[in-house]
């Protein structure tokens, strides 16, 4: 396994890059797996870690689904505020960097655990999103799925036309994840030969579940986070330790020299 122990110098980490895309450019097909940690170099706080924003707001007050039912207003304070950050970020590098792996034929699909829209923003075309998308609105008590742009939050709860109170189109804590996006994301898993891992804590299942279904396939696994993973000392092959927006554009640059 090659991981990287501590902080390596830019030899060593130029040798581990050539060696991922090596690994990339001889793999079948390649999925990547990513997380908050891609989204924060774009402004979107992460849901975990000292600065995370389950530091400010209890999940279990803030986002179950049946504190959403029993305090529509209040849970709806902090969507509000999620919303907003949500809407004024753009794909950093590392999303482009993806959508630009995709282009030149060396990344089959995405499957991510967020909700902010960044891979399709950045060009990305195949991505299955895990938590579902912050796109739309799903009303509690009809089902009815509304664009985002249409629904005033300027008065909260907001409500669905049939005046039941709508809530972002993700999964919260206490509901499943949506059927078709788990069967997608476990057939990809299964049948890839690499999985590039990005800017996730690969602690929250069933989305940690998919490296060690890939791993078990004999798929090989690339690791890019800014610190040690479950993952890391034990399915990793290739860890690569930094922020994504950095480390991802490096590997393109190999990969663009392979085409």
């Amino acid at each position: 396994m090659l991981t990287i122990r501590k902080r390596l110098g830019m030899a060593d980490m130029e040798r581990l890059l050539d060696k991922a895309a090596k690994l990339i450019r001889r793999a079948r097909a390649v999925v990547a797996l990513t997380g908050a940690g891609i989204s924060v170099e774009s402004g979107i706080p992460a849901f975990r870690g000292t600065q995370g924003l389950w530091e400010k707001y209890d999940p279990m007050e803030y986002a179950h689904i049946d504190a959403l039912r029993a305090h529509p207003e209040k849970v709806w304070r902090m969507l509000r505020e999620l919303q907003q950050i949500v809407e004024g970020a753009r794909p950093n590098p590392a999303h482009l960097s993806l959508a630009r792996m995709e282009q030149l034929g060396f990344l089959r699909a995405i499957i991510t655990q967020n909700i902010d829209h960044l891979h399709q923003d950045a060009g990305s075309r195949y991505v299955i999103e895990f938590h579902g998308s912050g796109h739309k609105l799903a009303c509690l008590s009809c089902g009815e799925r509304i664009p985002r742009h249409l629904v005033d939050l300027s008065s909260i709860p907001p409500r669905c036309f049939c005046g039941g109170i709508l809530k972002p189109d993700v999964v919260f804590f206490g509901e499943p994840i949506p059927w078709r996006a788990l069967i997608q994301a476990q057939e990809e898993s299964k049948n890839c030969d690499v999985m590039l891992v990005v800017g996730t804590s690969a602690v929250v299942a069933p989305a940690c579940d998919m490296p060690y279904l890939a791993k078990d396939r004999g798929a090989r696994i690339i690791e890019v986070n800014t610190e040690e993973t479950p993952l890391t000392r034990t399915i990793t092959d290739i860890f690569l330790q930094g922020s994504a927006g950095t480390i991802l554009p490096k590997l393109v640059a190999i990969l663009e020299t392979m085409v």
